[in-house]
């Protein structure tokens, strides 16, 4: 997925980075859609993009990442979302913004530590430490904004399943999601402020307007 572009140069904005994390199935791709929809209407320049990928070379990644067929250890999986990231911020994230562009990105560094830190490793101290490092060394920019969109792992995994086949990381079993929940909770423990839980059970008509609320548009 290249990233998709709406620009309106005769209304500048002030260039904004909101990450949507989730466990699967929490509806973050329709919710990015509406809120660009906003974005469109009130003339503010914007990009989609998403994690893993929104780079030439981080849509290559992806393909692996995601791949049922493909076997890699937990180590190999870290290293390459961190490989697929460091280009995605150099070539797409931090250009975007530096033109004032809001950027919606779809997963992002808190995924990591739910996926990685708690899906695979349990919480484990070292290994969260680990992924700390690299934030440190090869994330110059944390999200503005991230939205969380809090949804039962049940719901999701069933809305998940109604999309068709599932990738790599979809056809883990519910433990695993029960793990990453739990890690998107201690995210969110860690960083309150940046990390806005959303409600994202019903309507999504009523969730988008939370998060349009939240992000103040």
């Amino acid at each position: 997925m290249v990233p998709t572009t709406c620009t309106d140069s005769s209304q500048p904005a002030q260039g904004k980075f909101i990450s949507f994390e989730g466990t699967e199935g929490v509806g973050k791709t329709t919710l990015i859609a509406g809120v660009a929809k906003i974005l469109i209407e009130k003339g503010i320049d914007f990009i989609q993009t998403r994690e893993p990928g929104g780079s030439p070379f981080a849509e290559t990644l992806r393909g692996l990442l995601l791949d049922p067929a493909v076997t890699m250890t937990d180590d190999s999986e870290l290293l390459l979302m961190f490989s697929a990231r460091s280009d995605h911020v150099a070539t797409v994230i931090l250009p975007a913004l530096a033109q004032g562009k809001w950027v919606l990105c779809d997963r992002f560094i808190d995924s990591t530590l739910a996926y990685q830190g708690f899906g695979r490793a349990s919480g484990d101290e070292q290994v969260l430490a680990k992924i700390q490092i690299l934030i440190d060394n090869f994330v110059p920019k944390l999200p503005d904004t991230t939205i969380w969109l809090d949804l039962p792992i049940s719901e999701g995994m069933q809305r998940a399943k109604n999309r068709g086949t599932l990738d790599r990381f979809e056809q883990e079993q519910i433990a695993f999601f029960e793990r990453v929940y739990q890690g998107f909770e201690y995210c969110h423990r860690q960083q309150p402020k940046r990390i806005q839980r959303i409600n994202a059970s019903g309507d999504m008509a009523g969730v988008l307007q939370k998060v349009l609320t939240v992000l103040d548009i």
